[in-house]
């Protein structure tokens, strides 16, 4: 078993972390004063990051991305994730991988022009009723000749004001199983612009300044059944086949966070002096510190391990869940006790780690919450054990 980087990873965690700096923390300090950011910067960002090598790195060779295997993507995902999440995820763009399930002719009129950053996409799963609960979903299409009805609202759909499209998860009939009536759900492409179809303006966010999120309503919104995407009634296959790895680079993005946390702590305990000495000298600082490396180093390996499985087509849901928990939970450890260290300066503006701190609240709720993870977890130990 090796744990040492490839000079190929090696290669990668250098340019991504010397482009973070030099091209997004500069920009940090703008976002989250205004939490916006204005796509004349985003442009900017996005024509360097081209020429990097680093937009839609998340994508396979044939279709014009890099190609990486998942454990090379997500040390790129970490060092992405030091930064202000608004400017590396819009800016750097990785379009979800779903993209990849459709026809030739949804890549060539959605995926393309998102590899291009002619445009974004977006997903459209949770509503005001259903978050964890998805099979709860009223948001429902009917079939009407050759198209497609689709009618309710979606909500917390990140970027979907920049977006050119939504994929929209819809109820489209029922189905009986032994644990009772269970809804079909299928997938649609719906171009912004359709009839019927609305972006409002979403909540204002605690976590993730300038990330936005929107409103999505849909009234008798009608599209051609060539939008949909996958099979009908089977949404959710094509969720799982294609967007598998997503808590993954939920658990990278936090792991780059705790540690830019972490270090800011460090040099901070080593230079800050009280009573005649470096704080670092006092257990009550240096013990925090050994345990914020322990836990962080825990949650590394538990990520780096599930995305070797993941290309060994070993993984499993509780591999990934297990990261993603520890990950989302460490990050908000350390970053709470990174600010005790610093003091009152923790909290200042001046360095990041309120905005770290604020930001890793999200992270045990998106994408699965904790409890749900732990579900998935306990729900794998215990299947060998069920009648």
């Amino acid at each position: 078993m090796h744990f040492a980087m490839t000079d190929e990873q090696r290669m990668i965690v250098d340019t991504t972390r010397a482009f973070v700096e030099a091209e997004l923390y500069p920009h940090e300090a703008l976002v989250e004063r205004t939490g916006h950011l204005p796509m004349e910067l985003i442009r900017e960002i996005q024509a360097k990051a081209m020429a990097a090598g680093l937009y839609a790195a998340n994508m396979p060779e044939e279709v014009g991305g890099a190609g990486l295997d998942t454990l090379s993507w997500l040390l790129y995902e970490r060092e992405l994730g030091r930064a202000n999440y608004a400017l590396h995820w819009t800016c750097v763009a990785r379009p979800s991988n779903i993209l990849l399930a459709g026809t030739k002719a949804q890549r060539e009129k959605y995926l393309f022009p998102c590899l291009r950053g002619e445009t974004w996409d977006c997903l459209a799963m949770t509503e005001p009723g259903a978050g964890s609960d998805l099979r709860g979903m009223q948001a429902n299409a009917r079939q009407d000749g050759g198209d497609w009805v689709l009618n309710g609202t979606k909500h917390f759909i990140s970027h979907a004001d920049i977006a050119g499209f939504t994929i929209a998860f819809m109820a489209t009939g029922e189905e009986d199983t032994p644990r009772g009536p269970k809804k079909k759900i299928t997938a649609f492409f719906v171009d912004k612009g359709t009839p019927g179809f609305t972006v409002r303006e979403g909540y204002r966010n605690v976590s993730h300044r300038g990330y936005s999120n929107a409103i999505l309503d849909f009234d008798d919104c009608r599209v051609p059944a060539e939008n949909i995407l996958g099979e009908i009634h089977k949404g959710f296959e094509v969720a799982n086949d294609w967007l598998g790895a997503t808590r993954l680079q939920v658990a990278a993005t936090c792991l780059g966070r705790a540690d830019r946390a972490l270090d800011h702590a460090v040099h901070y305990a080593a230079e800050r002096r009280q009573f005649g000495q470096q704080i670092g000298k006092f257990q009550g600082v240096s013990f925090k510190l050994a345990d914020m490396a322990m836990e962080l180093k825990a949650a590394e390996l538990l990520t780096w391990e599930a995305g070797w499985k993941f290309d060994q087509g070993s993984v499993t849901e509780a591999d990934m869940a297990m990261a993603k928990l520890k990950a989302s939970e460490v990050l908000a450890m350390v970053a709470d006790e990174a600010i005790q260290i610093h003091g009152g300066m923790g909290l200042m503006d001046d360095l990041p780690l309120e905005r770290i701190w604020r930001d890793a609240r999200v992270e045990r709720i998106w994408e699965g919450t904790s409890e749900i993870q732990r579900h998935i977890i306990s729900r794998q130990l215990l299947r060998p054990h069920e009648g």
